[in-house]
């Protein structure tokens, strides 16, 4: 789940993001201060706007706001004050994490793209990477899907030339960290920690 607040630009609503898939058609329905957003073909709930937000819970700061069990909690409450018996199954597991490179081998499709393998501590990930300098046995950053980068941009798993990919190896520029190197290169931890270890971007 992804939380977005702009009071200035948006008013006291809060923007809620269930599901990381992009439906091509979503259906509007409203219960009190919910308008609650489904995929049209599946039926599936994938987000929600929460109107006269401040009035449910604190929210602490703009833009992307943090997901922790409290913020969970207070949501489901506001879900039920509202009328509505939807129950949220969330995944508080970190979206950002430290990512053991496996294997690397060449895109069928493109020249520039590899197709990776990932150990990211419960699972390995196949992710396919345009950086130049991505190798097998490199500690990397993660963003799994779900994931928020800085730019505001939202992982989903996608298709890349005919190849499934489910998150992204990220660079420094991409992690927003200070003095990121401008040439084009994933961000090679020295560190040894484990992968599925938490990445803290500040």
């Amino acid at each position: 789940m992804n939380l977005f607040y702009n009071p200035v630009g948006v008013g006291d609503v809060l923007l809620i993001q269930f599901s990381s898939t992009n439906p091509t058609t979503i259906t509007v329905s409203r219960e009190q201060d919910i308008a609650w957003l489904a995929d049209e073909e599946t039926g599936e709930v994938v987000g929600a706007n929460l109107f006269k937000a401040s009035t449910y819970l604190p929210i602490k700061g703009e833009g992307n706001i943090e997901v922790t069990s409290e913020v969970v909690d207070q949501l489901q409450k506001a879900i039920h004050a509202n009328g509505s018996d939807y129950m949220m199954d969330i995944d508080l597991s970190p979206k950002f994490v430290v990512g053991k490179v496996l294997t690397k081998e060449k895109h069928p499709n493109a020249d520039r793209l590899s197709v990776c393998t990932v150990d990211v501590g419960e699972e390995t990930l196949q992710i396919v990477c345009g950086a130049p300098n991505v190798e097998a046995d490199q500690n990397v950053v993660v963003a799994k899907v779900g994931a928020v980068m800085p730019s505001g941009l939202v992982i989903r798993d996608a298709e890349l030339r005919g190849v499934p990919s489910s998150g992204m190896i990220c660079s420094a520029k991409e992690l927003a960290l200070p003095n990121a190197p401008s040439e084009k290169g994933i961000l090679v931890l020295n560190s040894d920690e484990k992968p599925g270890t938490p990445y803290l971007l500040s």
